[in-house]
C-alpha cells in the first residue's frame, strides 16, 4: 500500500514511529505536510497539489491533524476522501470531536456520562454558571485548548466570576464543568482502534496539580478497564464516528464521566 502521513513534523517521534511501523510491513510511505497541500476543485476530478505534483495513487492516509489548523486539516482529510482514498480519520469526525461542545452534546444524546457542564454566550452572567454545575469548585475550559491548556480550577464563587468575565472580556467561549472532587487527580484514556479497546492506562497529576495531562507533568501507569468503562470509550468512539480514538474519562462515584475524545493515533501536538 502507498501511504500518507499528514504531519507537519516528520521529525516527530510519534510520527517515526508510524513510518517505521508501516514501512516493516512492507508499505510505501510518505509524510506530507497538510498546510502545504492545495485543494483543486473541478467537476468529477478532486484532486491535491503538493510541492510541485498531485499526490495520485494513495491507498490510505493517517491523519496527524493539530488542534490549531483543524478547519484546514479536516479539509484536506475531505479532499482525500472525494478521491476514494481511505483515510484512519474521517473528516467527520475529526472535526465532530475537535469541537468540545459539539462533542459533549453528542455524546449526551448517546446516554454517557459527563460532568455536568454549561456553555453561554459571552453576555451570560457567570454566577448563573456557576450556580448551574452545583457550585464551586468549578473547572473552566476555554473551548480551543488542548494538552490541558487553558484548563484551569475555581476555588471559590469570586475566583470563579473573575475567571469566567475575564474570558468574555477577550471574547474566549468557555465551558464551565462541575468538579469531580472523588478522582483525587486521576484519569483515563482509553485508546480505541476498530472497535477494540488497545490499550488503556491512567494519569495521575503532579502534587498541587489537578491536571493529568502528562504534558503537564502527570504519571501514567498501563491498567485493564472495567466492563463499564470499556463499554463507555467503545461508545464515544462510535458515535462520533471515530475509528481511532483517546477516549479520557474520570473515575466517579456514579460511573466513568467522559472528558474528551480525541482523534488520536499515537497522539501528540502535530499542529
Amino acid at each position: 500500500m502507498k501511504i500518507v502521513i499528514l504531519s507537519r513534523n516528520p521529525k516527530l517521534y510519534s510520527t517515526r514511529r508510524l513510518v517505521e511501523a508501516a514501512e516493516k510491513r512492507g508499505h510505501e510511505v510518505i509524510v506530507v505536510d497538510h498546510l502545504k497541500c492545495n485543494i483543486e476543485i473541478e467537476k468529477k476530478a478532486p484532486k491535491i497539489f503538493y510541492k510541485g505534483e498531485y499526490l495520485t495513487d494513495i491507498d490510505a492516509i493517517i491523519p496527524r491533524i493539530g488542534a490549531s489548523v483543524t478547519f484546514y486539516g479536516a479539509a484536506i482529510v475531505r479532499q482525500f476522501e472525494l478521491m476514494g482514498v481511505h483515510s484512519a480519520t474521517s473528516s467527520d469526525g475529526l472535526l465532530r470531536s475537535r469541537d468540545k461542545l459539539r462533542c459533549l452534546q453528542l455524546l449526551s444524546t448517546g446516554g454517557l456520562g459527563m460532568p455536568k457542564t454549561v456553555f453561554s454566550d459571552h453576555t451570560g452572567s457567570a454566577e448563573d454558571l456557576v450556580r448551574a454545575v452545583g457550585g464551586c469548585p468549578v473547572v473552566i475550559k476555554i473551548l480551543s485548548g488542548t494538552h490541558g491548556m487553558g484548563v484551569v480550577l475555581a476555588g471559590t464563587k469570586q475566583a470563579a466570576v473573575s475567571m469566567i468575565d475575564a474570558f468574555n472580556s477577550l471574547k474566549e467561549r468557555v465551558l464551565v464543568q462541575e468538579f469531580i472532587n472523588e478522582a483525587r487527580g486521576t484519569d483515563i484514556r482509553a485508546f480505541v482502534v476498530d472497535g477494540k479497546v488497545v490499550a488503556a492506562m491512567k494519569r495521575r497529576a503532579q502534587p498541587g496539580e489537578f491536571r493529568s495531562n502528562l504534558h503537564q507533568g502527570g504519571t501514567a501507569v498501563a491498567i485493564k478497564l472495567t466492563v463499564e468503562e470499556e463499554k463507555t470509550a467503545l461508545d464515544a468512539a462510535r458515535i462520533l464516528g471515530l475509528k481511532v480514538a483517546g477516549v479520557d474519562m474520570l473515575p466517579s462515584n456514579r460511573g466513568p464521566l467522559i472528558l474528551e475524545v480525541n482523534p488520536c493515533l499515537l497522539y501528540t501536538s502535530d499542529a
